[in-house]
């Protein structure tokens, strides 16, 4: 099966290349806009591809032919993109009908990530038959473009997700985990919203839905995200714990103090028992995650 992933550089990207490069029985096409910042080169091919550029993107897809794309870029900067919407609007939706129309003659699987901000946070944790209710300008481009695919004629997947966290080649990424680490470690406080509860989602886990929604060409929306839903401070307190770091350091603050920009859901959360059932899916708890996360940092430093 040839496989190509979008967002190749980001961390959901990462952690497919190196979960796909030495199969057998994949051909995996990584694509990126920039350079390739995956540390590991071998075992695929790697294309710079400007998927805002449609002429490109067509290209590149006629060039590859793959069976099934893995599309995991997008803006996702929430307040960036309530502050410009054309340009999330672009990224978020026309983009991904740029690939759709591409990949309309190879009858091409496609597979789509999305978010849990689609619904509103009023009664979550929630099932992939809940209706969305967004709530911001990226909000409703992710469920803009859910839309697309679903009506695409395609074979798809749409599969939604929660708060992902993990450890990429380069340091330029951070997430919840590696925030409140870093941040602890340096004696730095921080403030961590209260009430905001989410599921939050090893990237590797992640990963592992994606690869099996392709090679059990399973379709519709999945719900992806880890089994615990908790406060977004209670995320950052378990990394406090777990690297015996001072707790103190961790300022409580609402949502209604926090004053950004794009209205969040307060409380989201999947419920996940599609994905066991039709995927196999299998989510580490968020301390095997952290456990996880350690031992990938330890052997970036060796």
């Amino acid at each position: 099966m040839k496989i190509l992933v979008t967002g190749s550089n980001g961390l959901l990207g990462q952690k497919l290349v190196y979960a796909l490069r030495d199969r057998k029985d994949i051909e995996l096409i990584a694509t990126a806009r920039g350079e390739n910042r995956v540390k590991e080169q071998n075992g695929y091919v790697f294309e710079t591809m400007d998927l805002t550029d449609e002429s490109h993107v067509r290209e590149v897809i006629n060039n590859y032919r793959p069976d099934c794309i893995i599309h995991t870029a997008a803006m996702t900067n929430v307040d960036a993109c309530e502050l410009d919407s054309p340009t999330c609007q672009l990224n978020n939706v026309g983009v991904v009908g740029y690939l759709l129309e591409a990949c309309k003659p190879l009858g091409t699987h496609f597979i789509h990530l999305s978010t849990d901000f689609v619904f509103d946070g009023e009664n979550g944790p929630y099932k992939e038959t809940d209706k969305p209710n967004p709530q911001s300008v990226y909000a409703q481009s992710k469920l803009d473009s859910e839309k697309l695919v679903e009506e695409s004629g395609l074979p798809w997947t749409v599969l939604r997700t929660i708060i992902i966290y993990g450890v990429t080649d380069d340091a330029q990424r951070s997430n919840v985990v590696l925030w409140t680490k870093n941040s602890l470690e340096q004696g730095k406080k921080i403030t961590v919203i209260t009430d905001q509860f989410r599921g939050p989602t090893l990237a590797e886990d992640l990963a592992e839905a994606c690869i099996q929604a392709a090679l059990r060409k399973a379709q519709g929306i999945f719900h992806i995200s880890g089994k615990e839903v908790m406060p977004i401070i209670n995320i950052s307190y378990e990394v406090a714990d777990y690297f015996k770091l001072d707790k103190s350091f961790i300022q409580p603050i609402t949502t209604a103090e926090l004053n950004q920009p794009a209205k969040r859901p307060l409380k989201t959360g999947f419920i996940i028992d599609k994905a066991i059932r039709e995927l196999g899916y299998k989510p580490h708890t968020l301390r095997e995650g952290i456990q996880i996360v350690e031992e990938q940092l330890k052997r970036k430093m060796i």
